[in-house]
């Protein structure tokens, strides 16, 4: 059972013996829930697998600035929907301490770290690579998906003094995507690249702000390239 406080979360179950984990994070004013709907109605199944656990958080509901102080289920607040402003540190470290405990809770469960990769949608997606460059470096990777960092970001700050290994990270993003802009999902692909990050930046077409078939199908791919089937299981 999840503790007191702890995150509400949609979970999709391995069809066999549970060896890996993926913790996937929805975008602003969504659940997690909405998010494996939304995933199941265009792939018209859950993103599943055979040994890897999918587990949805939901962000529990705070006042949220871009909307004048309205409340929402979002992972951290900003000052406005800009590339070029501070970010809300404060909010955004109360919440990886958050998911920190979700990590902890899957560690707990007998998955090794590096058998964890984290990666969410627009908000998710900065969410998460707070989380793994500032404070998780030794999760299997990171997926960002029409997602951003602020310029100054405090992600890059940790990694200009980072001499560690660092999780891969697979980035998605549309070329017609209006609230998050594709320069901005360009230039986080940048600037975390010359800091050593190993990344990839797949490009869509005429893609707005939301996720397609084909997306998501990539992202299945680089899943199981970075969790694969451990050697065990294939004999039983």
């Amino acid at each position: 059972m999840a503790a007191p406080g702890a995150l509400q979360r949609s979970v999709v179950l391995p069809a066999g013996r549970h060896s890996a984990s993926l913790i996937f994070l929805h975008g602003s004013g969504d659940t997690g829930q909405g998010a494996r709907t939304w995933i199941k109605q265009i792939l018209n199944q859950d993103m599943a697998f055979q040994h890897i656990k999918v587990i949805y958080p939901t962000a529990p509901a705070r006042p949220y600035t871009p909307m004048k102080g309205a409340f929402s289920t979002v992972w951290f607040d900003r000052y406005k929907i800009s590339n070029d402003c501070p970010e809300h540190i404060e909010s955004i470290d109360s919440m990886c301490q958050g998911l920190t405990d979700l990590i902890n809770d899957e560690i707990k469960n007998g998955i090794a770290k590096n058998r964890i990769l984290i990666g969410g949608f627009s908000m998710g997606g900065g969410m998460a690579m707070h989380l793994a460059y500032r404070f998780h470096q030794d999760l299997a990777g990171v997926f960002a998906l029409s997602s951003f960092l602020n310029k100054d970001s405090a992600v890059y700050q940790t990694l200009k003094k980072t001499k560690s290994i660092l999780p891969e990270l697979f980035q998605c993003h549309g070329t017609a995507d209006e609230l998050v802009l594709y320069s901005w999902g360009e230039e986080t692909n940048k600037m975390l690249k010359s800091l050593g990050v190993s990344t990839s930046l797949h490009t869509f077409p005429n893609l707005n702000h939301e996720l397609n078939r084909t997306e998501i199908e990539k992202l299945k791919t680089w899943i199981l390239k970075k969790l694969p089937t451990e050697a065990a299981e294939t004999n039983e």
